[in-house]
This record gives C-alpha cells, structure tokens and sequence, in this order.
C-alpha cells in the first residue's frame, strides 16, 4: 500500500467525496467579446487579451501575435471577474481543456470568451490539485463526450458547473500535487537531459545522411546524367500551368476551427489560423485545389520549400504557396518534388520580401527522363530522405514517451472511485 492510499484510508475510509465542480468554485466565468464590449489593437491597446493559443504547456506565453486591449476593457472584463494568482485557466472553445494556474501578474492582461476563469474555494480544493485533475482522463473524456457546436467545438457553462470531481482531504490532495511536480520536474529535467544527448548524436549523424542525400540528388538530377539515360530538357511550363488557391482575407481566418489555413510562414509546418467548412466546401468547388500527391511549392519567403499535398482537407495562402498541374504521365509528382531541390529558380529580391513569380517558375528548365528512370530515382532518393527524416524523428519520440509516462502516473494518481 502506498502513500496516498494509506492516507485514504485514514481519512476516508468510506471514499473518496466526489462533488460538481461549481460546488467548489467561488465562480466560473469567461473573459468578454471584443466585437460586443470593445475593440483590439487600438492605438491605446497597452494589455494582453489571451485566448486559446496563449495557454502553451500548461503555461501563459504571451507573443507579439497576443491581441492586446486597453486598460478600459481589461477593467470591463474585470467587473465580470477579475484575474488573480491562483485562478485556473481552461479553453473552452475550439481546443477544449488546456489548462494554466495564473502565476504572473495580472494587472495588465484578461481573457477572451473562449477561456474560462475559475476561482476555487481553497478550504475545498487546491488550485494545483484542480489544474491536475483538469489534464487528466476523467476530464478529457467529459470535455469529448460534452462538446457542443458544429463549426466550431465548446463547452457549455452550465455542463462545466456539473462536472463531477474527486475531492479526497486536503492533505491527500497536497500529497498528489507534491508527487506530480515532482514528477513534473525530474521528467523535464530528464528530457532536457536527453534532448542534449540525443541533439548531439543526431546532429552529427544528421548532417553526414544530410550531405549523402545532397550528392546523390545532385548527382542523379544532374542534367547531363539525365541525357545520358535518354531524358529531354524542357521548360516547366511545356509541361504544366501554375495554380493556386482563392484569397482568404483575414477577417475569414480564426484561431482555431475544422480547416487549418497555411501562410507562407506556417508552409510545412503547424497551422496558427484556421477556416470555416462551410467556406472551404464552397472554394474547392469554385477555385482550384491541390490534388493528392501534388507538390506544393512557396513562391515566397524561403523560396523553393515544398511539400507533398496528402490530400488532408486544408487550405493554402495564394500566391505564396501554388502548385504546377502537369501531365502525370510525363513527369512524376514525387520526381518533380526531388528536383525542385535542385532547381535553378530566377528569383525576383528587388522588393522587401523575395518573390519567385509564376514566370520564373514556368521559365525555369528542367532534365526529364523516361517514366521508369524517373521511378528509380525517386526510389534512390526517398530512401536517403526516409533515413534522414527517421533520425529527424527520433528525438521528439524519446520526448513523447517520457510525456505518456507522466500522464500514466498522473492519471493513476487521480482515479479514484465514483
């Protein structure tokens, strides 16, 4: 018998209490809409107004993409409750149940409605303890089975106030907390152990794969190397047109929904900005529209970065990320995706930001062999960029597991019998 179980069944030896988290808080409430109480990013806007995405790894980051507000508004959010050390934070729209303790000062900064603002009654419950049991299984499963809407995913207030809760004594709830940060630091201390470790191992064998790939690809791409074995020299435009999806203006975009929308800066990585269904059902019928397996290329930025559509519903900023629709038959989209690695792109920097219009895209020459040539090739080269991207992913899975371990442990600690 451990610790905590001994301690409950001296102090409550009939089990554990479960209550409804309203019977616990002083008050939950969200922050206010901006298109009702106020405006953002005035002139005057001085203060933070956090949403969703500012809770980061259980934590308040705050960047220089936060919303900010004036003083006036953060008071008028204050008069429906008022931010204080200790209060939890947990999204309540979009990316449901993210959760943060407020530690830091919070005189110039509120919420926005997609977050709610907990105070707890401390004799009942400790703030940690709250935060704890809100990341865990019992939580997640009532934030799925709970969620409301269709575009857009939230939990109702009224649902969240009866949301039923272990409260086992507070000393046993101390002891939880105690272990878990514990367990919460010697775990990051372990993974910044590792991810040094690792770092260094994987980055030297990295940039030996790396450099492999690169002769290879170079050598093979080569354009004498593809006459050789009877290729042809065109321009990408002889073989396909440039396409590109429908504008989307900012005032379509939101932080969190169904459809991700890449920009140019988020190209090949996570989305920051999404879409609605309905919006995007109606482009792809209307406009153009990646099909799987096509290669989309940025026009912009870092030029040349490119990625393979995988057919996943999204949207891409136009312009900035477009596409060349080409006859498959002709060329392969997997060979074209190689080559625009080594592609000689005439790149226009007379402006502030570097551009590669679609001119010098379809301008630009490239060695095309015969289809089972352009088969092998690819075979080559996939083979050295699957090597690469398998060390590239080594790291982030030694660190994901030392996450469901953590979560193992916490939620162990936290089941307690309804």
């Amino acid at each position: 018998m451990n610790k905590i179980e001994k301690m409950i069944k001296e102090l409550c030896p009939n089990g554990v209490e479960w209550k409804k988290l309203g019977e616990v808080c002083i008050s939950i409430n969200t922050g206010l809409n901006p298109r009702d109480n106020f405006k953002l990013n005035t002139y005057d806007a001085v203060c933070y107004y956090l949403t969703v995405k500012e809770i980061t790894t259980n934590k308040i980051t705050f960047t220089e993409k936060t919303d900010k507000i004036n003083l006036e508004a953060v008071k008028k959010i204050q008069q429906r409750s008022k931010l204080e050390i200790d209060d939890i934070l947990l999204s309540g729209i979009g990316t449901i149940g993210k959760v943060a303790v407020v530690d830091i000062n919070t005189d110039n900064w509120n919420c926005s409605e997609s977050v709610y603002l907990i105070k707890v009654i401390k004799n009942k419950i400790i703030p940690k303890f709250l935060y704890y049991i809100l990341q865990s299984d019992i939580m997640s499963d009532l934030f799925k089975n709970k969620s409301v809407g269709s575009t857009l995913k939230g939990i109702r207030k009224n649902d969240l106030i009866n949301f039923p809760i272990p409260i086992p004594p507070l000393a046993v709830q101390a002891e939880i907390v105690k272990i878990l940060d514990n367990f919460t630091e010697l775990t990051a201390e372990l993974t910044a152990e590792l991810t040094a470790e690792l770092t260094a191992e994987l980055t030297a064998e990295l940039t030996a794969r790396k450099k492999q790939y690169e002769y290879y690809r170079d050598k093979l791409l080569s354009f004498d190397n593809i006459l050789k074995r009877g290729g042809v020299i065109k321009k990408l435009g002889e073989i396909g047109r440039i396409s590109m999806c429908k504008r989307i203006f900012k005032n379509e975009t939101q932080d969190s929904g169904e459809i991700p929308f890449y920009k140019i800066g988020t190209f090949g990585k996570k989305a920051d900005a999404f879409i609605s269904k309905k919006l995007f059902e109606e482009y792809k019928i209307k406009y153009p529209y990646p099909k799987k397996g096509y290669v989309l290329l940025s026009a912009s930025g870092t030029i040349g970065r490119c990625i393979i559509f995988n057919g996943e519903d999204s949207y891409y900023q136009d312009s900035n990320i477009v596409w060349l629709e080409h006859d498959e038959n002709i060329v392969m989209n997997k060979y074209l995706y190689h080559f625009y690695k080594v592609a000689k792109w005439k790149i226009d920097s007379g402006g502030t930001v570097s551009r590669l219009y679609n001119s010098n895209i379809l301008n630009t020459e490239i060695p095309i062999p015969p289809l089972e040539v352009q088969q092998e090739i690819v075979d080559i080269l996939d083979k050295f960029e699957s090597m690469c991207n398998s060390l590239v992913e080594g790291l982030p899975a030694e660190i994901e597991a030392r996450k469901k371990q953590y979560e193992y442990y916490r939620d162990k600690l936290l089941s307690f019998t309804n």
